[in-house]
């Protein structure tokens, strides 16, 4: 029977209850970063982001190409003058037709950036910083390298998009990019390309300068032996296949659907500053924000399309490739965590975010490697604070492809980490205990027993009992008490503690 009461002890609380998107800032208040991106033009070309096969993925260049359903879609048309970014990222899944005729081992395609000078004079591009890298040379490893670790001179990574962000956040020339080509007048010229292995990744980042008016384009060729064979696919007047999104155009404008991004983002850097004083409470900002993910705060740290595809999302959405810059300035008295955290979402968990981050404060420069799962709080920094002695923290990062926006930075005194953690080894040692132990219910008695049965001893009701999988418990942590109590303005939340310690002190009898 003492299964079953265990049992009635927990049914009840399988609904639903309240939660926090975060639940190391449970019970408080996010504040906004309330910073700005500067006015650097930067290319996107993340759309799509599979390709299937050769042809243009985006220009700005005027004019129209075909797409793959017969429709002609106009181009993310745009002219650059002085300084400028590319971003490109894109995966390469070769069409079942190929692979059955000539297996994957032949499916490769060649990623290039061209840059076009319509005008009559020649035009020189200068790279300040820039890296590309493919599958081969930064080979994905989704699940390597997680949490907090110190990186050296050699940077740490887990794919190309955590390899070409460390590279622009550090500051420094892949020997793939030219510190500085001229383009001729009314002619165009391949700024880089390299491999885009089957069922692979490619990325690239360049920020660079130019002293004229020019334009730039984004192709994928089927192994080409030329630069010239890879000027042909610009010419092809065909896009690329693979615009998934092409269909539900209607969706993207009302937002019910996030596609990725064809066009030219307006802002390669987001800069904001901090004055916080923690004695009055912990810090908690939004970093890479969305639409749905913003912590309570309304803000929306995204920076604006100037031009776009038809089938691209609205705004820059992943803001990847963006350095995010944000000063510190903390006063308080004792030991202090500084947090990142990403939301717990519904569904399955998965790896939100692997990259670089720089830490610079008095005490120098540190750099760290990422991985980070979704519904995780992990620890960047140990700070211990001077009384009416500010402390000053500049957190950089250059944010990298595939990992995805919505984090939350947080500074929080030792002792609210330590709760979090504590409730975290109670939830999953009470799981483990009730995974272990047999539930029990009770069947009940067929309508034809009880109409005919005769006025007998019925049989022992155990030999009627029935064996069920424990259930679920939740599988978050529960929010936590806050310091210094609720906010006014904060709704009441469940107490979800109170069946697990009913559920722990039954078992402990």
């Amino acid at each position: 029977m003492r299964q079953k009461y265990l049992a009635l002890l927990v049914l009840p609380f399988l609904a639903p209850v309240a939660r926090s998107e975060v639940y190391l800032m449970a019970g408080q208040q996010a504040r906004p970063l309330n910073g700005t991106f500067n006015n650097v033009p930067v290319l996107h070309s993340n759309q799509p982001e599979e390709v299937a096969g050769p042809g243009i993925l985006v220009s700005t260049t005027f004019g129209d190409a075909l797409a793959e359903n017969g429709q002609r879609l106009s181009h993310a048309t745009y002219t650059f003058n002085g300084e400028f970014g590319v971003h490109a990222h894109h995966k390469y899944h070769p069409s079942a037709q190929y692979v059955a005729r000539y297996g994957t081992r032949r499916g490769q395609l060649t990623l290039a950036a061209i840059a076009i000078n319509p005008g009559d004079r020649d035009v020189v591009l200068k790279f300040e910083r820039g890296s590309v890298k493919n599958s081969f040379e930064a080979p994905y490893q989704a699940n390597n390298l997680l949490g907090v670790i110190p990186q050296g001179h050699r940077p740490w990574n887990t794919g190309p998009g955590a390899a070409t962000a460390a590279q622009m956040m550090r500051g420094t020339l892949d020997r793939k990019i030219p510190e500085a080509i001229r383009i001729p007048a009314r002619s165009r010229t391949v700024i880089f390309s390299t491999d885009l292995p089957s069922n692979g990744i490619a990325n690239a980042l360049i920020k660079g300068r130019s002293d004229g008016p020019f334009q730039l384009a984004v192709v994928a060729a089927k192994m080409p032996m030329s630069d010239q064979e890879i000027l042909n696919v610009l010419d092809s007047d065909r896009f690329a296949p693979g615009r998934t999104y092409l269909n539900r155009i209607d969706k993207i404008e009302n937002k019910s659907v996030f596609s990725r991004v064809a066009g030219v983002a307006i802002g390669d850097t987001y800069q904001a500053s901090v004055i916080h004083n923690l004695n009055d409470m912990p810090l908690h900002v939004p970093l890479t924000t969305t639409n749905r993910h913003n912590f309570g705060t309304g803000e929306n740290q995204v920076n604006p399309l100037a031009t776009r595809m038809l089938d691209s999302s609205l705004d820059n959405i992943g803001t990847y490739g963006v350095r995010y810059n944000i000063d510190m300035s903390l006063i308080g008295n004792g030991p202090y965590k500084l947090v990142l955290s990403h939301p717990s979402l519904p569904g399955r968990q998965f790896v939100s975010f692997r990259g670089s981050i720089g830490l610079k404060s008095d005490n120098g420069y540190e750099e760290l490697h990422v991985g980070m799962r979704s519904g995780q709080s992990l620890v960047l920094k140990s700070l211990n604070l001077t009384p009416n002695m500010p402390m000053n923290i500049r957190l950089s990062l250059v944010y990298p492809a595939d990992a995805t926006p919505g984090h939350l930075l947080s500074v929080v005194p030792d002792t609210q980490l330590t709760m979090l953690r504590n409730q975290e080894e109670a939830l999953e040692k009470a799981r483990k205990q009730s995974a272990a132990i047999p539930m029990f219910v009770m069947e009940p008695p067929a309508t034809a027993e009880l109409k005919l049965a005769p006025r007998v001893a019925q049989p022992s009701p155990t030999k009627r009992m029935k064996q069920i999988p424990p259930p679920l418990l939740p599988p978050l942590a529960p929010p936590m008490l806050p310091i210094g109590g609720w906010p006014p303005s904060t709704p009441a939340m469940v107490d979800t503690n109170r069946p697990h310690t009913l559920i722990r002190n039954w078992l402990n009898r």
